[in-house]
């Protein structure tokens, strides 16, 4: 970034929370959907740290990390192990959070984004498993908080990136991406709205290649907000550099309303959080037998669905639209597997344009749209075999998609079944050429735009139903006979 023929290096790295999808939560049996509970229903001794309680590990938060680590293209380590992280918040009731600090679960990967048709490859430091802590709301014009500690001991699982982004552009493909990561390989719901990802992102800037002093805001839960306070915080601390003010490494929040980040604390460093070994959390030890199993359950990925659709031809606004609208793109995936290219094509184009103006028309979503393999299938066979005509195939998919049923039957109901049947449209045909005598001698002196238009007729007057090949081939015959 130039400023003032001053040349300044802007870096950001990104920690991400992702709230793993288990029933329970991640050291008690209690239930960790915390959307429509009541405050401070879902917690328990344990979440509470009262004396004598003792965390259980949730088996099924392993197995959701060690399929994250394959989505982040690496493979869990076999030995990891937990740790106390203390600082003292009224939304921690423990005093203590259980982390992994030392040994993680996760260690190394990367993820890779495209920003203007460039790939770049983000590095994965670690990633490692933790406990929530609760909610703090601070009502408006009021002079006290209120604390709600449902969300406390719901597991997450902390993603680290290495600092190698370097504009607000990168920053949001990499969130995004490691969002449909997640979404993809099933560890998370992933809702923003709701906060099951968060992202913390720390933000440097200097004039050479030594990373300067970094500020960090926390918890922002969307894509857009990410961008924004990146370009924000940039402009910041070079405004600042340029008057010889010094960076302060702090912990900033994102005001989304005034669209500027503010000052809230000092950042703390890892030894005021006294790290120690939690002792009462045995380590995970994994076998190859474990990770090998997960390995082979894994879905396909966004980076491997780009690849398969690229096959099929598709422009890359299309490919991004399946990939990015999740229900979209595991239906493509599941289509592929069972068609060929050209059906794969048709389906795929359909759910962009067709499912997609009825998704933006509010007519529906992705996730209760009727998408059914079979049903889409069907449908491309008809128009393949000329059956239903593309426009035709149309009307048929909007019924399915928001109501279901049978392609055939619908087509049959809508009376929109082309007419293949020589002796259906032989009289159709010969009334047309009755009718244009000037076009029916443009053909015959080789005028090929003649013979669009007497089709043109001919389907005029079946109203849509004339198979148009056949109805060529027959209008030539009647022409040269």
């Amino acid at each position: 970034m130039t400023t003032d023929n001053e040349i300044y290096i802007p870096t950001i790295g990104i920690e991400c929370h992702v709230q793993l999808k288990t029933k329970t939560k991640l050291f008690a049996a209690i239930d960790n959907d915390a959307r429509d509970a009541m405050p401070n229903t879902l917690i328990s001794h344990i979440c509470l740290g009262m004396p004598g309680a003792l965390p259980v590990l949730n088996e099924k938060a392993i197995y959701l990390a060690i399929k994250a680590s394959f989505a982040l293209h690496t493979k869990p380590q076999k030995f990891s192990k937990f740790d106390r992280k203390h600082y003292f918040y009224p939304d921690l009731p423990k005093g203590y959070q259980i982390t992994q600090y030392e040994q993680p679960i996760i260690i190394g990967g990367h993820v890779t984004i495209n920003v203007e048709g460039k790939n770049h490859i983000i590095g994965i430091t670690r990633a490692h498993l933790e406990e929530d802590a609760g909610k703090s709301t601070h009502p408006v014009g009021k002079n006290y908080s209120l604390v709600d500690l449902n969300r406390a001991g719901t597991p997450l699982l902390e993603i680290v990136s290495e600092p190698e982004m370097h504009s607000p552009a990168q920053a949001k493909a990499f969130v995004k991406e490691l969002y449909l990561l997640m979404k993809y390989a099933d560890v998370s719901d992933c809702d923003l709205y709701y906060g099951n990802i968060r992202f913390d992102v720390n933000v440097s800037v200097t004039r050479d290649k030594t990373l300067g002093t970094r500020s960090e805001f926390k918890n922002l839960n969307s894509f857009k907000s990410v961008e924004k306070a990146v370009k924000y915080e940039i402009d910041r601390q070079i405004e600042r550099l340029k008057k010889g003010e010094r960076i302060i490494q702090e912990t900033r929040g994102w005001d989304d309303v005034k669209q500027k980040t503010f000052s809230q604390r000092s950042k703390e460093e890892a030894h005021d959080y006294r790290y120690f070994p939690e002792p009462d959390v045995p380590p995970i030890v994994l076998n190859d037998k474990q990770i090998h199993e997960v390995e082979k359950s894994m879905p396909v990925l966004p980076d491997k669905l780009r690849e398969t659709l690229s096959k099929l031809d598709l422009d890359n606004s299309t490919i991004e639209t399946l990939v990015e609208n999740i229900p979209a793109g595991t239906f493509i995936t599941a289509i592929i597997a069972k068609a060929d290219n050209i059906q794969s094509r048709r389906v795929a184009n359909w759910l962009v344009s067709e499912v997609q103006g009825l998704v933006l028309k509010e007519r529906i979503t992705w996730d209760n749209a009727k998408l059914d393999i079979d049903a889409f299938l069907q449908l491309s066979k008809l128009v393949e075999n000329n059956q239903v005509s593309s426009t035709s195939a149309k009307i048929v998919l909007e019924t399915i998609v928001l109501h279901g049923g049978d392609p055939l039957v619908i087509a049959k109901e809508k009376n929109i079944m082309q007419v293949s049947d020589e002796s259906e449209l032989i009289s159709i045909v010969k009334e047309v050429i009755n009718d244009n005598p000037k076009a029916v001698q443009d053909v015959k002196e080789g005028e090929a735009k003649a013979v669009g238009f007497l089709v043109g007729q001919i389907m005029k007057n079946s109203h849509g139903k004339a198979n148009p090949k056949v109805a060529q081939e027959l209008l030539k015959k009647q022409i040269e006979q």
